[in-house]
């Protein structure tokens, strides 16, 4: 089975989570279960339901959790050689030819990515489309909306997204 690639902080996010999930919300809905047990009949209890319902759901995370890092590999971006080509890791700044906007991304692996943090997946077709491509360089991009065009106007490997969309005057950036 192939390992699926993940960067050092998303890692460590992931621990943190999971830590957290294990040692304060599991603790929390077993007290939640057990006052809910006090209030009598089971068939008709509403916190009692949803208790156990937030108990599935926790455990269900913790060991979706488990398997994501247990099949990871943890990819340190500091240390790879990307001769100034966009790799997995890499923060590239984005010019939308049509609305003349730029947005930065970070390429991540499936866990990590997350869109309103502007982290894609390394699988999704923005990040296939960059892979590979260099500063200057036009990119295609198949959205369900249509054909949308590039051009990266930035690269960087130690930095993270801003999430901000940024105006461009032609020639400025």
């Amino acid at each position: 089975m192939q390992k699926m690639p993940i960067i050092k902080s998303g890692s460590e996010k992931l621990r943190e989570e999971l830590k957290h999930l294990k040692n304060t919300e599991r603790r929390k809905v077993i007290e939640a279960i057990a006052v809910a047990r006090e209030h009598g009949d089971l068939k008709e209890n509403a916190e009692y339901h949803a208790a156990r319902e937030r108990q599935s759901f926790i455990e269900g995370r913790i060991k979706e959790i488990e398997a994501h890092l247990s099949d990871s590999e943890i990819i340190d971006i500091s240390r790879l050689k990307s001769n100034n080509t966009v790799v997995f890791g890499a923060t590239v700044k984005l010019y939308d030819v049509d609305s003349e906007q730029a947005q930065s991304y970070q390429i991540v692996g499936e866990i990590e990515a997350d869109i309103q943090k502007n982290k894609v997946s390394v699988t999704s077709p923005l990040a296939r489309a960059m892979i590979g491509k260099t500063k200057g360089d036009s990119i295609v991009v198949n959205a369900p909306s249509g054909e949308k065009v590039y051009e990266i106007v930035r690269l960087s490997y130690d930095t993270h997204p801003t999430g901000t969309p940024e105006l461009l005057i032609r020639g400025s950036r």
